[in-house]
């Protein structure tokens, strides 16, 4: 059984499947419109310099999120 992770705890190179993430706020309205959808395939590419932002690959794009956004999304490995 997968253990579920944030998505700001996956290892640059991780997988994980999208489990879940909060249903309300304007962010999380945008990245549902973008794909971002529980069951998605979801690769953490790199994080910036310094540690925020993260650069995620998903459905043939790459995403750019903020280290709290990827926090409050829920991924199995």
């Amino acid at each position: 059984m997968s253990v579920p992770l944030k998505l700001s705890e996956l290892a640059p190179g991780a997988s994980g499947r999208v489990k879940d993430f909060p249903k309300t706020g304007s962010t999380f309205l945008r990245l549902r419109e973008m794909g971002l959808l529980p069951g998605t395939t979801i690769t953490f590419v790199r994080a910036a310099p310094l540690g925020d932002p993260l650069e995620f690959k998903l459905r043939g794009y790459h995403l750019t999120l903020r280290c709290e956004e990827a926090a409050q999304i829920t991924v199995e490995a």
